[in-house]
């Protein structure tokens, strides 16, 4: 009842995931990054440890596969899991255990690796990265190029509800974290709608945080 990517930009080392799901605040439970390690997506009958752990070993030096080689070891009920991890260096790698819910499957490249479950068709994922890989521009935007085309291409067995994107860069917190934790409508293009407002202030949010002195103001009241 997912369908996710985690991806690195080649040009600038900046990390990122994107998930949508029928289950409310799927981008709460599933979504993990960090700056300068790499990204983890980790659904299907979620277990919320295995993201930071697979972070955590990749920020001692392992590489996405030798991570997610290792959650699968340390992993508890994995055989219900789907892990995907991006690193460094753009090696990807992923874990569906054969529990994996309805039509599940796979797709990876470089710097890019799509994981889906209960889904329309076995597809999706592969038209997740090659939206992906087709698209230009900032890593939010083609996040959300991949999460379209995964949807044009039949998404979930059943209507999204929910969706997220996050984004790591050189600082220790999300420089964006946009989610819709549950809409009627769809909430990829509800994240993609936050996007195109928080885009062109990324850059000054960070800024604010790192030397308020230089970040410019927006025009709202007491923001001078």
């Amino acid at each position: 009842m997912t369908f996710s990517l985690v991806a690195r930009c080649a040009e600038t080392g900046m990390f990122g995931v994107a998930i949508s799901s029928s289950s409310p605040a799927v981008a709460a439970r599933c979504s993990y990054a960090r700056a300068g390690v790499g990204a983890v997506a980790s659904q299907n009958v979620t277990d919320p440890t295995l993201g930071p752990l697979a972070l955590d070993l990749m920020a001692k030096g392992m590489s996405a596969a030798e991570a997610v080689a290792e959650v699968q070891v340390r992993g508890k009920f994995i055989e219900y899991r789907q892990v995907l991890a991006v690193d460094g260096s753009g090696g990807t790698a992923i874990h569906s255990g054969p529990n994996s819910l309805g039509i599940w499957t796979q797709a990876q490249g470089r710097d890019v690796a799509s994981g889906g479950n209960l889904l329309d068709n076995d597809g999706v994922p592969d038209a997740i990265v090659a939206g992906f890989e087709a698209a230009r521009g900032h890593l939010g935007d083609r996040l959300i190029a991949a999460m379209r085309a995964g949807l044009a291409a039949g998404g979930e067995a059943g209507p999204v509800h929910s969706a997220g994107m996050m984004l790591v860069d050189r600082v220790p917190w999300p420089v964006a974290d946009l989610r819709c934790d549950w809409t009627e409508d769809c909430p990829i293009e509800a994240v993609a709608r936050a996007w195109e407002v928080y885009k062109p202030q990324l850059d000054a949010y960070v800024q604010r945080a790192l030397d308020p002195r230089e970040a410019p103001s927006y025009g709202v009241p007491g923001d001078e």
